[in-house]
Parts: structure tokens; sequence; C-alpha cells
């Protein structure tokens, strides 16, 4: 069995802060994606940069403090590649790490920001995404994509749904982004084993949203139609603190 972990760390020096690498220690994922890591190899201290038993790969945006994404894992990969698409690698939104007999892609989707400032950058990533799963997939990979896809894609995927509708993680047209994914022959993991509601993934720091659990799933693990008979689990660690999200983790044989 093969325990894959993805974990939005909202800063990986604030996260180390609030208990990072004794989390690491205890729950030993064999691959653990994090996104928004908001750091560059350069600034690493030692201990995040090459915690015991693992080694690490990092992704970061070239606008210092901002996105990124990392990998620690115990097993390398076979290679470490970012998306090719160089809008979204200079923002350090996706790497892929290919193993056998899967690739995991690590992903931080952007954020579409109020009024949709950013929604047209958001969906032509979608779209980038999709074409490098599919090509992966041509090339006869399986596919798990993991990460903070910044979209609630159901109405049981967030508290608030009707208070939400014209709100940055649930525009239709990035829930429609959503639909187009998984149509492609790609499986929300998550919602294979749980169907009812009241499970997130992300609270905000406001008005003690995640003690009240006023929250939004929008951290994932994706597989291809043709690898989910390999997945055994697929949960959401609601427990473990040290950023505004929580980790979810993906067993697989």
């Amino acid at each position: 069995m093969t325990a894959l972990y993805s974990w939005n760390v909202n800063g990986i020096r604030a996260a180390v802060r609030y208990g990072f690498l004794e989390w690491l220690r205890e729950a030993q994922p064999d691959i653990l994606c994090i996104q928004e890591s908001r750091i560059g190899p350069g600034e690493l201290d030692p201990a995040i940069a090459q915690p015991e038993g693992y080694k690490t790969f990092w992704q970061p945006a070239q606008r210092k403090g901002y996105s990124g994404v990392a990998a620690f894992v115990k097993e390398a990969p076979r290679s470490v590649e970012v998306m090719g698409v160089d809008e979204f690698d200079r923002e350090g939104r996706v790497q892929v790490l290919r193993y056998d007999p899967f690739t995991v892609v690590n992903t931080y989707f952007p954020n579409s920001q109020p009024e949709g400032a950013r929604l047209d950058y958001k969906l032509a990533f979608c779209t980038a995404l999709l074409e490098l799963c599919q090509k992966l997939r041509a090339g006869g990979a399986n596919v798990i994509v993991c990460g903070d896809f910044n979209i609630a894609h159901t109405e049981i995927d967030l508290a608030r749904p009707a208070e939400n509708e014209n709100n940055p993680g649930f525009f239709p047209q990035e829930r429609a982004a959503m639909d187009t994914f998984l149509g492609a022959g790609y499986v929300d993991t998550f919602r294979q084993f749980t169907k009812e509601g009241g499970h997130y993934t992300w609270w905000s720091y406001q008005a003690r949203a995640r003690e009240r659990n006023v929250g939004w799933r929008i951290d994932y693990h994706c597989v291809n139609t043709e690898f989910m008979p390999h997945v055994k689990e697929s949960v959401i660690l609601a427990g473990v603190m040290g950023s505004d999200h929580c980790p979810v983790a993906l067993t697989v044989e």
C-alpha cells in the first residue's frame, strides 16, 4: 500500500511553527504533496529541506513569498517535471512526479479572485491541466491529481452554497470546468467513499469558521477511471491543524 497525502500549508515556514515536522514524523506518508509553500530552495532551513527519511523537491514561484508547490517523498520518482506552460510554471502551480505504476500531479489551482478578476487565468489553467493529464494518460500512465483546486464542485462541497453563488471558488464557470475534467475520465476519489455533505478541507480564519465547521471542500485526490480499482481509501484529515486547510489522504495498492 502507498499513502499519498496532499496539504495546502499556507506557507511552509508558518506550518513548521505549528508543528508540521512533528506531524510528518508521526503520519509518515509515502508521498506528501504540499501547496502554497511560498518559499524557494535557497531560503530553506535544513530541517525543512531534508527531513529525516524524506527527499524533497521544490517548485517555487518566481515571485518571492507566493504560491509554489513541493513534494516530500520516501522514494524518489523517476523524474520531476513542471507543467511546461510558462505563465503557470512561473507561479509554481504544477509538479509532475513520475513513478511506476502511477504519475502524481501536484497542483495549486489559481484563485479566481473577487468579481472574477483572475477567472480567465483560472479557466486557462484548468484547460492546460486537463491537457497535461490526458497527455500523461496517452503515454500509458495512470494519473493521480492532488492539491488545492480552489473549486467547490457541488453544493454539498461547501457549507453555504446559496450565499456563495457569485464568489470565487464557486463561480458557475469553475464548477463547469470541474465537470469537464471529471467528464474526461477522472474520478473525485473522496466522493466514491463519502456521499454526504458536511466534510470540508478549508475554513476561513474569521468568525470561528473551523470550530463551527463552516467550510469548503476544495482539496482533492482525483485519479483516472482505470486506476480507481487500486484506490482503497480517500479521507479528509480535518483534525490536523497548522493551516487554514487540512490534509487529504489517499491510499492505493
